[in-house]
């Protein structure tokens, strides 16, 4: 990039927006984040559970292996239904990932980590007290004009703004005139932070249906950092916190949990849920993402870490398009890719909530027909919905991938289970060797550098690389599985055949699987990958 190139305006300095910022300048292009509030604040846990890919997106910039070390660790998901235990989930690696499935950690101090890193960037300059009272697109940026408390007036001109002002993010919404349809749930959940010593409760996430402690009603238990625990309990819609905590009652919500245990209150507060999602998330030159484009229910933990899946995929296609290695073309797949995806996140949380809470007599006799059957019939437990945790979402219709007749798309895969390797999902992890002398590094690793290509036996990556680069001046880089797949791990987990070249984006979604490719085959996915970009000299390394 230019030094007189204009910034990317980052809208929001949650984690979202502080996502989306260091992914920009970790592909070169300068960054200014905006927020309207005067500094940072700590406020309780929200947004804890941070899923294994999203780990692996904040190790892109350096954070990700701090966040897991930091956090706690969880591999299993229990499920109760009054006194008793219905079964219990270990979530599966589809790959050999460095990362654990989940860990918790408080959205606070991911933040904390995350700013670290910001400050760390010289191409991100962060501006707090600045509040977006206008936008106005032009044909090739867009000019922010900012008001602080004081009532200083400032505009900025950028080429793209990204939209993370978060779920109160009203005014940008009105601003881009883009519509927030959707509901908000009746029902009201109570949360405490609560630091307590409970055995055997660290490494476990527990969901109880109907307990004798919170009778008819939901409660959900997370251990967080420094021997806290994250308890939701859902309630009445009369509960009143101040009223709870005066009177007792939030105490005896709690000891009903934990016992006669010595405790301490963190953070406690009472909300309500919302299901909500923009009609578009491109507006001209501003990419909406995070809690700002859609609301779900957090049960499942879909909120924070899809919008870190927002981010990646929009910073790599901003990137593309500045350095003119791809067109506008590319910033639209950003829409409809991740409008797709929230749809899903919605369609997923809606059941769940529908299963939590029924609201019809019908929907009342399948829940009770359900947990009453999933005590003697393991066949039942798929149908119990306590939330189907995170998972990436699959671009198998996106405009971007090349579909492969023989990697069909199944549809949504059980719950707990990954979908087999192909067009449009995220490629699994593993180790890998450049060279036999070369230090191990991880797959995901190598294709976030730009555009690369695994070719499995029978096929040349020094030829490919060149056909590659006939397409597209982006970066491309082009290695034998065989060479790479020191472990045996990859070639495993791809379930990859002779003959074929495997074309990865840089958000480490597989673009195409191509069988016996042909040059004008593997240049057509490639320009498709990139949105039909022009062609060009590119940059190739096939080392």
């Amino acid at each position: 990039m230019r030094a007189e190139d204009p910034p990317v305006a980052v809208i929001g300095n949650g984690p979202v927006g502080q996502t989306a910022a260091l992914l920009l300048a970790r592909w070169g292009v300068p960054v200014v984040l905006l927020d309207q509030r005067p500094r940072r604040a700590a406020a309780g846990s929200r947004s804890i559970c941070q899923q294994r890919d999203v780990l692996d997106v904040w190790e892109a910039v350096g954070v990700g292996r701090r966040i897991a070390e930091e956090g706690v660790t969880w591999t299993t998901a229990r499920t109760f239904h009054r006194d008793r235990e219905l079964f219990a989930l270990t979530l599966p690696d589809p790959g050999s990932s460095p990362f654990p499935p989940f860990v918790n950690i408080s959205q606070t101090r991911t933040e904390q980590i995350l700013d670290e890193a910001v400050t760390a960037q010289p191409l991100i300059t962060v501006c707090w007290d600045h509040r977006v009272t206008d936008i106005t697109q032009h044909a090739d940026a867009v000019t922010l004009t900012c008001a602080s408390a004081s009532g200083a007036t400032r505009r900025l001109r950028a080429s793209h703004a990204v939209a993370c002002a978060g779920a109160h993010g009203t005014d940008v919404r009105r601003l881009l005139g883009v519509d927030f349809a959707g509901h908000s749930f009746a029902e009201k959940f109570l949360i405490c932070d609560i630091r307590a010593h409970l055995p055997g409760w660290r490494a476990e996430r527990r969901f109880y249906f109907d307990p004798a402690f919170n009778p008819g009603r939901q409660v959900l238990i997370h251990p967080c950092p420094d021997a806290t625990f994250r308890i939701d309990w859902q309630v009445p819609d009369d509960c009143d916190l101040a009223a709870e905590a005066a009177s007792g009652v939030l105490d005896q919500r709690i000891r009903a949990i934990i016992g006669q245990r010595d405790y301490e209150i963190v953070w406690r507060t009472v909300y309500r849920f919302h299901a909500r999602v923009v009609d578009r998330m491109r507006v001209g030159r501003v990419l909406l993402a995070g809690d700002c484009a859609h609301l779900v229910a957090p049960f499942g933990a879909r909120g924070l870490n899809s919008g870190v899946a927002d981010a990646e995929n929009l910073a790599w296609k901003l990137a593309f398009a500045r350095a003119g290695w791809a067109g506008e073309s590319l910033v639209d797949s950003y829409h409809a890719e991740r409008h797709a995806a929230a749809l899903e996140n919605l369609d997923v949380t809606g059941a769940t909530m529908r299963f939590l809470v029924p609201h019809t007599e019908a929907e009342r006799q399948h829940r009770q027909r359900v947990l009453a059957r999933a005590h003697t019939d393991p066949s039942a437990w798929s149908e119990v919905d306590s939330g189907r945790l995170a998972e990436p979402f699959w671009y198998v219709d996106s405009p971007l991938t090349t579909p492969d007749p023989t990697r069909p798309f199944a549809g949504r895969p059980p719950r707990a289970s990954a979908p087999p390797a192909g067009p449009g999902i995220l490629v699994p992890d593993a180790p890998v060797r450049r060279t036999p002398t070369a230090p191990p590094t991880r797959l995901r690793q190598l294709a976030r550098a730009g555009l690369l290509l695994l070719t499995t036996a029978g096929v040349d990556p020094a030829g490919i690389a060149r056909v590659a680069a006939s397409a597209t001046e982006a970066p491309v880089r082009a290695h034998a599985l065989a060479d790479l797949d020191h472990t045996g791990a990859l070639t495993t987990a791809l379930a990859a055949r002779p003959g074929e070249v495997w074309l990865i984006r840089p958000d480490a979604h597989i673009a195409a699987v191509l069988p016996d490719p042909a040059a004008d085959t593997l240049v057509a996915a490639v320009r498709r990958a990139l949105g039909a970009a022009t062609s060009g000299a590119a940059r190739t390394d096939t080392g």
